[in-house]
């Protein structure tokens, strides 16, 4: 999976570089953050209704998946722009791993 991860991440940098109107990647970077950061609302909105058709049609899981791949390319854009990647986010969840939930809510507080 990270290398699904990783290899998204080089096409992410690499079109940070293109003509923005060549690559749309780089067309959202050439528009800044508030417009990556309203993409990433967009497709966060549009999984969360997504979510609420497949529970009550499981024909509709294909769907969630499409609007959930959308959510994690813009965040992984919203990433890139602010100079992090995947990458910092599985080393974030691997450091939580052993952790139950309530442990790492309550690390945050500290």
């Amino acid at each position: 999976m990270s290398k699904v991860l990783s290899e998204l991440t080089d096409v992410l940098e690499a079109r940070k570089q293109a003509a923005p109107d060549s690559s749309y990647v780089s067309s959202l970077h050439s528009k800044g953050l508030n417009k990556i950061l309203e993409k990433v609302g967009e497709e966060c909105t549009e999984t969360i209704l997504a979510a609420k058709d497949a529970q009550t049609d499981s024909s509709l899981n294909k769907e969630l998946i499409g609007e959930t791949a959308d959510l994690w390319f813009h965040s992984m854009v919203m990433l890139s722009h602010l100079g992090l990647s995947s990458q910092d986010v599985l080393n974030e969840l691997e450091r939580r791993f052993n952790l139950s939930g309530l442990e790492e809510k309550a690390s945050r507080n500290s």
